[in-house]
């Protein structure tokens, strides 16, 4: 199936405008089913050959392999995405992937930072130095425009819009979209700027953040300048540098942004991505009780619990009345 998944590709590419990562993503996902496939005692060799029990196969060994359940979500939709298209494409006659089901996956909530470990893993560069001053210019950038690491690596001098504070991105799609810089990033960009080398001759798109031989950073050097400064400032080995896109959209929600401009902010197609942000800690849950609830105080100062607690539990045990009260 190695043409038509070429055929495919090229029809995200041109037509659907889709990104690089997307389209690489597909490639592995579309790529391993055909391996799996053409290996199997039915020897599948074109799209026409697959039926819905081969998948279910595939889905198998998906699972038997340890994929996570997202993972395998993933995976399915591409699946339903390049049959779709083999079906308009007259390659099948029904989509064999339409029959399946995503595996469920109950929701976790997202890592996050608080303010005062943000703020210790900001202060963690040695800002004497140029890689130290990029480094400071990245962990801003990132938490305060709440940027995916690939849209982090992506940006070019000319986005940059020191005036206004805001910076162009070029989010999941090559949809481009504003985001907002606070005035830390903005300062730190300016000193990781007045430091920088300056740009080789010939690139017509000068990325902003660099290595030492002056190409633009990749991802996995992201993560790993990140991991350094999570060992120096000893905070949760589990952070990476989502977490911090998580604790902007996290620290926004919590101090009374409204949903919708979060939305914006982070990129997201569908407000449903965006509520999985609207946790909040225990402690403002409770000092939104006791502003806005009218049993919340009493006249005579302090606070009182709320009605409920005071409630008796429906299984709690009777007490037995008195023979007076008979």
């Amino acid at each position: 199936m190695q043409k038509e998944i070429a055929q495919f590709l090229r029809y995200l590419d041109v037509e659907k405008n889709a990104s690089d990562l997307t389209i690489k993503s597909y490639r592995e996902d579309l790529m391993d089913m055909a391996d799996l496939l053409t290996q199997g005692e039915t020897r599948v060799v074109k799209p026409s050959d697959v039926n819905p029990n081969d998948l279910r196969k595939y889905v198998t060994a998906l699972h038997d392999a340890g994929y996570a359940k997202t993972s395998i979500a993933r995976k399915l939709a591409s699946l339903r995405s390049f049959f779709r298209f083999a079906q308009r494409q007259g390659m099948v006659e029904n989509n064999p992937a339409k029959p399946l089901r995503n595996p469920r996956a109950g929701r976790k909530l997202p890592h996050f930072l608080t303010a005062e470990e943000i703020q210790r893993l900001l202060e963690a560069p040695d800002k004497s130095n140029e890689l130290g001053l990029r480094d400071t210019a990245i962990l801003e950038v990132t938490y305060s425009a709440g940027l995916r690491v690939s849209e982090l690596v992506g940006m070019n001098d000319g986005d940059i819009d020191f005036a206004e504070g805001v910076v162009r991105i070029r989010g999941k799609g090559r949809k481009e979209r504003l985001a907002a810089l606070g005035s830390y990033a903005v300062a730190a960009l300016r000193d990781y700027f007045a430091k920088r080398q300056p740009t080789r001759p010939g690139i017509r798109e000068a990325p902003t953040f660099r290595n030492r031989f002056g190409g633009r950073l990749t991802t996995r050097s992201v993560a790993r300048m990140l991991e350094k400064y999570i060992r120096q400032s000893q905070l949760d080995s589990r952070i990476t540098p989502h977490t911090l896109r998580h604790s902007f959209a996290t620290h926004l929600l919590d101090r009374g942004a409204d949903i919708r401009s979060v939305q914006e902010l982070l990129g997201h197609k569908s407000l449903v991505t965006t509520q999985i942000y609207t946790h909040v800690s225990t402690a403002s849950l409770q000092a939104a009780y006791v502003k806005a609830h009218p049993r919340a105080r009493q006249t005579g100062g302090g606070t009182v619990k709320p009605p409920l607690a005071t409630r008796r539990p429906r299984n709690a045990a009777r007490q037995p009345r008195s023979e007076k009260s008979r």
